[in-house]
């Protein structure tokens, strides 16, 4: 098992553990809850159309979590410019599974309900596998997920391959994704070339996650 807390250091350097072939990019203070390589956890709860979704059914395939509000200035910086849409498209066209996460509380910013939520992607023309509603919080809180947008990368085995930012632009500017690296691309083409994911985790950026 791979421990972020041996290689997160000071805001916007890198580390490497000799050997582990993984570079972690982060603040001294990352607080994630489940470390990267350990086992993601199980989680059951309704997506927007009223099924209940489990981990386990996608047991076999890559999944990717994404964590999202809809009234979040940096959430809407990658759905105004189509970033995020392109990257859900390029990804289930190659069999990943890819799940909006929405943990707002009902009453706070970014909640939505089934049909909301339906709705929200048809205006946004996303393209996730489904998006899961998470009102209470249990699934957030179990991943450590703080902030909108937050991504994780599960492996056919349910091991954390990637968990943070999407990007290394902590901007709510559009013009900023010029140039930008996206982590989440990176870390797939290193999965799908057989070696090691090059940076494992990043420290989140964006909007809280309004839990209750």
């Amino acid at each position: 098992m791979i421990s972020k807390r041996t290689l997160i250091i000071g805001a916007g350097a890198l580390a490497a553990t000799a050997g582990t072939g993984v570079v972690f990019i982060g603040a001294r203070d990352a607080e994630a809850a489940v470390e990267t390589g350990a086992q993601a956890p199980a989680f059951s709860v309704q997506d927007a159309n009223g099924a209940t979704r489990t981990l386990a059914e996608f047991r076999g395939r890559t999944v990717i979590l994404e964590w999202t509000n809809h009234g979040c200035p940096y959430v809407r910086k990658h759905y105004d410019s189509n970033n995020m849409q392109t990257l859900q498209r390029e990804t289930t066209a190659n069999g990943i599974v890819w799940l909006q996460v929405i943990s707002s509380a009902q009453g706070e910013q970014g909640y939505l309900d089934g049909a909301g939520a339906l709705a929200r992607v048809r205006t946004d023309n996303a393209a996730p596998t489904a998006t899961l509603l998470d009102p209470t919080g249990v699934m957030g809180r179990a991943y450590g997920a703080r902030n909108t947008p937050q991504m994780f990368i599960i492996s056919p085995t349910g091991a954390v391959l990637y968990q943070g930012a999407i990007d290394d632009r902590p901007s709510a500017r559009p013009s900023s994704l010029e140039g930008a690296t996206n982590y989440v691309r990176a870390a797939l083409a290193d999965i799908e070339a057989g070696r090691a994911v090059q940076v494992a985790e990043t420290t989140p950026y964006g909007c809280s996650v309004k839990y209750a």
